[in-house]
């Protein structure tokens, strides 16, 4: 394959028009999906939960997986797959040593389960592939409707737990000492994000999901201390590369999560690149002695 043939396989844009015209939801469900994950990123952040995203990713696979073989809804499949991860997580890692143990269990079994139900599975390839790299090409009016009114909930439940998740994250000892809590905060922290890494993996598959709940907020911590700023920006860049990578999917002949990383990629390397020149300045832009 030459170097024509792999960059027309990546960017073809011919009937774009026409084909743009029937991705709508598809384009309205990245937006929702792109601002749940950059509120969530926030607090996955704070509460350093990269690690366990990837946990409750790989059981999200495996009851998608579970769901495909038996002919169910995918997205509940992975929902009860990721929701159970989750709780799991939040009852048993109270520490982080603990927590990282079990992620480190439940990483493996999960997936192995996900290849053992898709080497069973005995209908189309592409139903396998979308599950570990993503589809939303063909999402209707009912799955909108559905993905928004799960992401609403979510978002509701967050907005209501903001305050004293924001700080039982900051500082859960002394937190925990003003009567805030904690514990049961987690858990239903861990639940709420079970709910958005399923919802996520249909856009970058289960493998990458790690692109919309972390990246987006990773790189905005790069560029602010604010924590209005760190929203805010959180969701813009995980909405400008969850839509940036569905309009530049159509174009090519590719899965959508290549292009959703790698512009994710290239916002927290731009907000790296910044973040590193701003502190070498002082606050009033002022370089600083670097050494």
């Amino acid at each position: 394959m030459d170097a024509d043939s792999i960059i027309a396989a990546i960017f073809s844009f011919e009937n774009y028009g026409e084909l743009l015209a029937l991705v709508q939801n598809s384009i309205w469900a990245g937006a929702v999906l792109g601002l749940l994950g950059g509120l969530m990123g926030t607090f996955v952040m704070k509460r350093d939960l990269a690690f366990a995203v990837h946990g409750i990713s790989e059981l999200s696979f495996a009851g998608a997986a579970f769901a495909l073989l038996i002919g169910a809804d995918i997205v509940f499949g992975s929902l009860i797959g990721s929701v159970a991860a989750a709780l799991l997580l939040g009852l048993m890692g109270v520490r982080a040593r603990d927590k990282n143990s079990i992620i480190g269990v439940i990483m493996p079994f999960g997936l192995g389960l996900g290849i053992l139900f898709l080497s069973l599975y005995q209908g189309r390839a592409a139903n396998k592939f979308g599950l570990l790299t993503g589809q939303i090409v063909s999402v209707d009016t009912v799955q909108l409707q559905v993905l928004a009114g799960a992401a609403v909930l979510v978002i509701a439940v967050l907005a209501l737990i903001w305050r004293p998740l924001n700080f039982a994250s900051l500082d859960p000892e002394l937190a925990e000492a003003r009567g805030v809590p904690v514990r049961t905060l987690a858990i239903v922290f861990m639940v709420l994000l079970g709910v958005s890494v399923a919802l996520s993996i249909q856009v970058v598959g289960a493998l990458l999901v790690l692109a919309l709940l972390i990246t987006p907020a990773a790189a905005a911590l790069r560029v602010t201390s604010s924590p209005v700023a760190l929203v805010v920006l959180s969701v813009i860049f995980a909405v400008t590369a969850t839509v940036g990578g569905i309009l530049l999917a159509l174009g090519g002949r590719i899965p959508i999560s290549p292009y959703v990383t790698t512009l994710s990629f290239l916002i927290y390397v731009v907000c790296r690149i910044v973040g590193g020149i701003r502190a070498k300045k002082g606050i009033n832009g002022r370089l600083v002695d670097a050494r």
